[in-house]
This record gives C-alpha cells, structure tokens and sequence, in this order.
C-alpha cells in the first residue's frame, strides 16, 4: 500500500520496497481554472500562456553539493534527458500540463548511481515565469510519487498542498544514501525566483 507523506517525512525506500533496484519518479500538477470574466474581458484580453513546468533532477555528493559543474554529468533536465550512466532518464518535457496522472516521469535505477552521487534532488521550476507573470499560485493538485518499477508498485506519494503563491520554482524531493540503504525526504521548499534552472542549481552549490 503506498504511503502518503507530509512535507518533512522520510521513509527507509530499501525497507518499504525489498530488493528495491529501479524507480520511476512521477511528478504532476494542473492548472488552476481561470474565470472567463463575461464577453467584454473574454474580447479584450489578451489569451493566457499555457504555464510550463519543467521538472529537473540536481544530482549531489556526500556533502550535499553538486558533484560537477559540468550540467551534463551533474543535472538531468529537459535539455539533457539522460545521465552519461544511464542510471536516470528522463521521459521528455511536458509543456501544458494537461491531463490527468503524472505530467513528467523521471526513471531513476539506483542499482547503477555511480558511487560519488548520494543525493538525487527533484526540482519543478516555472520557465520563463517572471516574463510571462506566472507563479505556483496558478497551479494545484501538484505531487511527486515513487513506483517501483519492478514490481509496478507506488510507493509513496507527497501531495504540494500548501499555498505556494508568488514562488516560481519548487524543491519537491530527494532520494538519499545512507549506508546501503535509500531513503526520501518529502521537501516541498518554494523558490522565489526560478524562472531559470540555474536558480535553483545554485542553492546546492
């Protein structure tokens, strides 16, 4: 049965899921419906930009830093969908968020992490959001959830319920090494201004 966690929660994945080698990280969000405001705005108005997500993983040493400055070898993200390991893929960059389930999937093999990452962030920052004056405030029912892919099985799953109004870019989780085991910690930090990746690799450097 998957575990539904709070902001702040670890849970032992290596315990809730044995023999646990291959993940599939799935992160969701919808966009908040906007009143239509009658005829007269619905003719004036300009129409509103589709609001793109980008969800990103920041890949960190022992010490809680990023392991390289060299973004291919250090990020995975929608301009570099896959690690040179081969340990974690990314599946493509949804650009609306429509529809239902998860809006991007990250499948991360930890069996095959090369052993100076201990640490893999998932991030989801709004691109391009200060020039087109958009916000987390816009989205809801936003979550991050953990299948083993193996056994088809959710694990867990993190609903973003608080009010992430004016913030452009969210920390949502980690997965962590400790020992031989592996653990994740439901995050859910705001980020100001993320219009870019980079203002969010920056905080692990």
């Amino acid at each position: 049965m998957s575990i539904n966690l709070q902001k702040g929660q670890k849970i032992n994945l290596s315990k809730e899921s044995s023999g646990l080698k291959r993940i599939m990280v799935g992160l969701g969000w919808d966009e908040v419906r906007q009143s239509s405001g009658g005829f007269f705005k619905t003719l004036f108005s300009a129409p509103q930009q589709d609001i793109d997500c980008d969800a990103s993983v920041i890949l960190c040493g022992a010490d809680g830093k990023i392991i390289s400055n060299d973004i291919k070898s250090s990020v995975v993200y929608f301009g570099n969908l896959r690690h040179p390991s081969g340990a974690i893929v990314h599946q493509g960059d949804n650009l609306t968020g429509a529809g239902e389930g998860d809006d991007e999937q990250i499948m991360v093999d930890i069996s095959r992490l090369p052993s100076d990452i201990y640490k893999v962030v998932f991030t989801v920052n709004i691109y391009d959001a200060s020039r087109r004056g958009q916000h987390f405030g816009m989205i809801e029912n936003a979550f991050i959830r953990l299948v083993d892919m193996d056994k088809n099985q959710e694990i867990c799953r993190f609903n973003l319920s608080e009010n992430y109004n004016n913030m452009t870019g969210l920390v949502v989780g980690e997965i962590y090494r400790k020992g031989n085991e592996w653990k994740f910690n439901a995050i859910g930090q705001a980020v100001k201004e993320a219009s870019r990746l980079d203002a969010i690799i920056s905080l692990y450097r």
